[in-house]
């Protein structure tokens, strides 16, 4: 069963009872609801006027439910996760702490590859240039070392942007952006839970490498993903035009990211199913037990 995401964007007041997550809007003439914790696999607050009791956080992350907290721009910018949540979950952990350089590397040329490749598929969606980027994800070589992933990325977004001059991927750049960097937001918080369920520590990574980032690895193997986010957020720019304001009815079309359909292992998969066979095979990897990791495609989706 795909796991539900809920999102909260005004005051309420939230708490367990009986094995449900109970909402109640204090003051207000409304009904009060309520959604089986075992339903739910990520919850968005985005209102300061929010208030969740400790009894339901736990019930939370004991059901491998990920937390997302916004900030006053109304963002993404905090991520509460279980601990662990698998049986051997020591057992994960050492085989990934050990993996060798060798294998770190072989695991990024192919995370490269199908990042490059499912860019490739966007850009061919949207009536663009991608023969090149088609080449570019066969020349991955182990670790990167050309960063063919860099000029895979500045060939993509110009070509994805080239009805708009002067329009660039950025961080705190114009519209889409908003709608990017929220979407990509969502999708790490999928990410990590996937990880932690799979036994993994989402702090150590394959290529990224930040002191101050305890996402690392859920940054790395988020990478194939990203593009899906890509063809959404331009499904929802064709549709609303030009979008300066991140709305709460933008944010719930976002939300929808993990039941996007995607193909993996040749078979059609909403994303947060697919993620989670994504952190699995990555687990088996580290063990020793695969080669290589499960990567979602958006060829025929």
């Amino acid at each position: 069963m795909i796991k539900r995401t809920l999102y909260f964007g005004n005051p309420c007041y939230l708490k367990k009872k009986q094995n449900q997550l109970l909402i109640d809007y204090p003051g207000e003439d409304k009904e009060s609801r309520s959604v089986p914790i075992e339903d739910i696999g990520i919850v968005v607050l985005d209102h300061y006027q929010i208030t969740i009791t400790q009894g339901l956080l736990t019930a939370l992350l004991e059901n491998n439910a990920a937390v997302l907290n916004c900030d006053q721009k109304h963002l993404p910018h905090a991520l509460m996760l279980p601990m662990h949540s698998h049986h051997a979950y020591t057992e994960k952990v050492k085989h990934q702490l050990n993996a060798s350089a060798s294998l770190k590397k072989n695991l990024w040329q192919q995370t490269v590859s199908a990042k490059i490749q499912n860019q490739a598929e966007v850009l061919a969606w949207a009536g663009g240039p991608a023969k090149r980027l088609f080449q570019l994800a066969k020349q991955v070589n182990s670790g990167d070392p050309d960063n063919v992933e860099g000029r895979a990325a500045r060939f993509y977004w110009d070509a994805l942007f080239q009805d708009t001059p002067g329009l660039k991927r950025h961080r705190f750049g114009d519209a889409p952006n908003n709608l990017l960097n929220y979407g990509y937001a969502v999708l790490r918080s999928i990410m990590a839970r996937s990880l932690v369920s799979s036994g993994l520590l989402p702090v150590s990574g394959i290529f990224h490498r930040n002191k101050y980032n305890p996402y690392c690895l859920a940054d790395d193997i988020m990478e194939p993903y990203r593009p899906m986010v890509d063809k959404l957020v331009l499904e929802m720019s064709e549709e609303a035009g030009e979008i300066e304001e991140l709305t709460t009815e933008l944010k719930q079309k976002i939300l929808a990211v993990p039941v996007i359909d995607v193909l993996i292992a040749n078979e059609k998969s909403p994303l947060m199913v697919a993620c989670t066979r994504t952190s699995a095979s990555l687990s088996q990897c580290f063990e020793g037990s695969a080669r290589k990791i499960a990567y979602p495609d958006l060829l025929h989706t």
